[in-house]
């Protein structure tokens, strides 16, 4: 493949190239999803260990439409490992699909913004390689993903058949959305616009996936996902749904390389619409333009976290039903009262969306470093506007925005919980709750903003490693009874586990602080280091 005249010379050499690239993300995404699929299994094990537990949890959840929308078709029950199969695959299809459209769009759409691509397609390269080689490692990654899956499930405890099944429909559904990647790169011109595109695919497909399993329809056949998890493993193992997703992937891919034949290079199918003569007023001040900039985003991530709240909110009533008297899943909650079980769902449930809230601010303060190293920022600042005002405007949208993000899902849980309960009250206790992590979220932003001011290359990189870890602590550090130093590292442990627990100032006063003194640092090395060479 990199020899020849044709249109996928050079695709060899560009494959080595992305490799070498991606030599560190792509064993963090495959990991990542490994590592879900095999806590999942170890867990899932320790709780329902007895007969008796396994059929409380298959009366209460095989006809809960919340759970069955959230996770997938409720088949396989019966088993532990079924049941596996049924918690962790929706999850880590999604992990699979953002891994692709990643991959695929940093080696093309995002080379060709950013002119890389127009320099290599000056040598001997042809103009379907960079395409070709970017499909190529997204989907060695996605067969890798697979395998490690299948081999680490096995290892954990469940029938191998199953377990390299399950892998095989994550790898499945990665691969459709390789496809889907590679045509949305073609429609649009902007990598933005690509994230935009595929993941709002991913919704759509997700939603009709629910709608078809709730229902037990034929829509679930119209979602890729719907067919990644038809493979039913542990129970069923069926391979046809497997072959669909090939073959619809393929499809997507060819119709990638016809498209891109009809575009200029650095263009889009579709081309964006001519702008105002004269800007809006909001759009004449840095944080004008920053709310612009990080609009669709926020919009989006507060509309799933607050969806998240309520499912998360219409679960609470089967809790006490699903664990009943499980000594292991009472431990993961604390060892509760049984009158108080309710309460530590909950606030469990609020550390995990403050998590989420906090991976929203990050991805909004690393906006600022992509408007640098896109030399968008320079000209900017090129004008009267501050370096501060600059900074300041991105970080104040982060802030604002992760708040307003976790203030959603704890109105949407209350709404819900007030529902079920006839209690006014609980409205405010939930969005309090909710509330009471925003400091913890601010100080994860504040990581962010500390590493782009002093760590500018370095700062996307370790600013994710950074989310990821702290999920790590926060999930699992007490399960795997890690030493106390170790949980206290994540900033969302800090917070007490409300409505369970007792309010307090001090961690709230404390955390501030934190945020308070990693914004400062973060400013104070943007305004000594140089634009975008950092």
């Amino acid at each position: 493949m990199s020899s020849g005249s044709g249109t996928l010379t050079g695709t060899g050499r560009l494959f080595r190239f992305a490799l070498r690239r991606d030599r560190l993300r792509l064993p963090v995404w495959i990991a990542v999803g490994t590592f879900m699929v095999v806590t999942q299994s170890v867990s899932s094990q320790a709780l329902y260990d007895t007969a008796a537990d396994l059929a409380a949890y298959r009366a209460s959840v095989g006809s809960n439409a919340a759970t069955i929308a959230l996770a997938g078709p409720p088949v396989g029950l019966d088993t532990v490992a079924g049941a596996v199969a049924f918690e962790i695959s929706a999850t880590v299809m999604l992990i699979a699909a953002l891994m692709a459209m990643f991959t695929v769009t940093r080696h093309t759409r995002a080379d060709e913004e950013a002119g890389r691509t127009e320099l290599l397609r000056s040598a001997r390269v042809g103009r379907h390689a960079p395409l070709l080689a970017a499909v190529l490692l997204a989907a060695l990654a996605c067969v890798v993903l697979a395998l490690t899956i299948g081999v680490a499930t096995t290892a954990s405890g469940l029938p191998a058949p199953g377990s390299f099944v399950l892998g095989a429909s994550v790898a499945a559904c990665g691969l459709v959305f390789t496809g889907v990647t590679a045509v949305a790169v073609q429609a649009t011109g902007h990598t933005r616009g690509v994230y935009g595109l595929v993941g709002g695919l991913f919704a759509v497909a997700f939603v009709l996936r629910a709608i078809g399993d709730i229902e037990g329809n034929w829509v679930v056949w119209t979602s890729p996902v719907g067919w990644a998890q038809a493979t039913h493993p542990f129970s069923d193992d069926a391979v046809a749904p497997l072959l669909l997703c090939l073959v619809v992937a393929a499809g997507l891919v060819v119709a990638g390389f016809a498209l891109l034949d009809r575009r200029d290079l650095g263009s889009g199918l579709v081309q964006p619409r001519p702008g105002r003569p004269t800007a809006r007023r909001g759009l004449l001040s840095p944080l004008g333009l920053a709310v612009r900039l990080h609009r669709g985003a926020l919009i989006a991530w507060t509309a799933g976290l607050a969806l998240l709240g309520v499912v998360y909110g219409a679960l609470a009533e089967s809790v006490e039903t699903l664990i009943g008297e499980n000594e292991q899943a009472l431990a993961m909650f604390g060892n509760p009262d049984v009158d108080q079980l309710v309460d530590a769902y909950l606030g469990t449930t609020f550390a995990i969306t403050a998590l989420l809230a906090s991976a929203y601010a990050v991805s909004a303060v690393l906006r600022a470093r992509a408007e640098e190293s896109g030399d968008r920022a320079e000209v900017l600042l090129a004008t009267g506007t501050s370096r501060a005002a600059w900074l300041g405007s991105h970080v104040a949208v982060a802030l604002a925005g992760s708040a307003l993000a976790i203030t959603a899902s704890g109105l949407t849980t209350g709404l819900v919980r007030v529902a079920q309960t006839g209690e006014a009250a609980a409205l405010g206790r939930m969005v309090g709750a909710a509330v009471s992590y925003v400091p913890a979220i601010w100080v994860v932003a504040g990581v962010a903003v500390a590493l782009f001011g002093l760590l500018p290359r370095l700062a996307t990189t370790v600013a994710w490693t950074a989310v990821g870890l702290f999920l790590l602590i926060t999930m699992f550090a007490e399960s795997f009874d890690w030493p106390g130093w170790v949980g206290d590292l994540s900033p969302i442990n800090w917070i007490p586990t409300l409505p369970l627990e007792e309010w307090t100032l001090a961690p709230l006063v404390g955390l501030a602080a934190v945020a308070v003194a990693l914004l400062a640092a973060g400013f104070g090395g943007f305004r000594r280091r140089d634009i975008a060479l950092g």
